[in-house]
């Protein structure tokens, strides 16, 4: 960190993140979330290391009371010859016994979700912030889109002004 700089929030937590789904801020209405821990193999956490895996079709499912995430795709650590792992295997994520109960009494009604929003290193271990999410409509996405247009048109006037 340079002198004079305010740390920022991922410094401060010691949190560096591996990757985000961007796609859900727009595909979904994110009501919820929650930071749990995930399951991995060691070949599966120097892939991460990396920088490499893809969540953009991944979800989390509640199954026999522990919760599961589904097509994660961490692929396969090159140095780990015949000790890697399946690429697209079900993963478990770790959280307590109260918040499966919450998230999946919430995530069982109809039309929820439970979707990664991005998968990230705290304090050197692997963590998901998991998030209860609803479908948004074509319609809505229209709308989120010409809201996000017009604040972002009258932050560029406002700093045209300020700039005077």
């Amino acid at each position: 960190m340079a002198k004079g700089n305010k740390p920022s929030d991922s410094e401060h937590n010691n949190e560096r993140v591996v990757t985000q789904n961007r796609r859900a801020k727009r595909d979904y209405e994110i009501l919820d979330t929650l930071e749990c821990g995930i399951a991995l193999l060691g070949s599966e956490v120097k892939s991460l290391r990396n920088g490499k895996v893809s969540i953009e079709e991944a979800f989390a499912r509640v199954k026999d009371g522990e919760v599961w995430l589904y097509n994660c795709d961490i692929p396969e650590y090159p140095q780990a010859n015949r000790f890697n792992h399946d690429p697209k295997r079900p993963r478990k994520l770790l959280l307590h016994r109260r918040e499966i109960k919450r998230f999946a009494g919430q995530a069982s009604q109809k039309g929820f979700t439970l979707i990664p929003l991005k998968i990230y290193f705290k304090r050197g271990l692997a963590k998901v912030l998991l998030g209860l999410c609803r479908g948004r409509k074509e319609h809505d996405k229209r709308e989120i889109i010409k809201k996000e247009e017009s604040q972002r048109e009258i932050r560029r006037i406002m700093q045209r002004y300020q700039n005077r």
